[in-house]
Order: C-alpha cells, then sequence, then structure tokens
C-alpha cells in the first residue's frame, strides 16, 4: 500500500481518441500526462502552481518517475486521477493512483520526484524553498 499524502487532489476525466493505440487502450506514455495533470490540481490547492513557483525564482525538474500499470484504461472509460503529497520539506514527491471512476478499481499507480532549482544559478536546492514550505503549511492547517 502506497503512503497516503497530507493534502491530495483528485481529478476525473474520460480517455480520449487520440490517446490511444490501435486496440483502443491508453497508450503507456499517457499515463504520464494524467499524472501531470492532477499535479497541477494539486498545486493549485496549494495555492502555488507553476507560475508561482516559477515567479518566486524557482523551477521544479522531475527528477525520478515510477509507473506500475495494473490494468489499461480503455478508450471512452472514465478514471479518477489522485495525486497524493507526501513529501516537500526537502524535495517535492508526489504519489499517484488511477482508477476505473465507476468500479474504483485500481489501474495505475506511480510516484514523481521534483526537486527545486534556482532559476538564476540553475543551482539544486538540498532543501525546498521556504516560500514553497509555508505554502504547504498554509493549505493543510
Amino acid at each position: 500500500m502506497r503512503k497516503s499524502g497530507v493534502l491530495q487532489a483528485e481529478i476525473e476525466l474520460q480517455v480520449q481518441f487520440y490517446d490511444v493505440d490501435m486496440m483502443e487502450i491508453v497508450w503507456h506514455g499517457h499515463y504520464v500526462k494524467y499524472f501531470e495533470q492532477a499535479r497541477c490540481a494539486l498545486l493549485d490547492k496549494l495555492d502555488h502552481n507553476y507560475r508561482q513557483m516559477r515567479d518566486s525564482g524557482y523551477a521544479w525538474p522531475v527528477i525520478d518517475l515510477q509507473v506500475r500499470y495494473v490494468r489499461g484504461a480503455q478508450f471512452g472509460q472514465r478514471i479518477i486521477v489522485r495525486a497524493d503529497l507526501v513529501e516537500w520539506e526537502s524535495r517535492l514527491k508526489i504519489n499517484y493512483l488511477i482508477s476505473d471512476a465507476e468500479t474504483g478499481e485500481r489501474m495505475t499507480r506511480g510516484s514523481t520526484v521534483q526537486v527545486a532549482v534556482e532559476i538564476a544559478t540553475r543551482e539544486m536546492q538540498f532543501a525546498s524553498p521556504l516560500v514553497f514550505i509555508d505554502a504547504v503549511q498554509r493549505a493543510i492547517a
């Protein structure tokens, strides 16, 4: 069982034709896009999304991505993508779960790790910037 986060966001999507292969199964690379959409919803809940990250002087590149495919999503299927914030003080780690919207069946899980990089110097930070930690603390308070 994956670690639950201190803050979650869920989005619901319907699998579109342009995301599937000739077997009408979602091509594996599109799950990363679904993770990104849920991650953006989570960052919006923090009121510290990518624009605010940039404006505070930091970029947050993904340095690690893990995906475990259990069952492929199909054309027209409604799915729930959940993002859980699990680490934020020295890096940003988010766990993901994709499930069938109708049955709740788990389909895919994964995680991403991002680190802060000061835009001006391009130097990786070994601790998350205080502006980001403060945003998390406000959101979970």
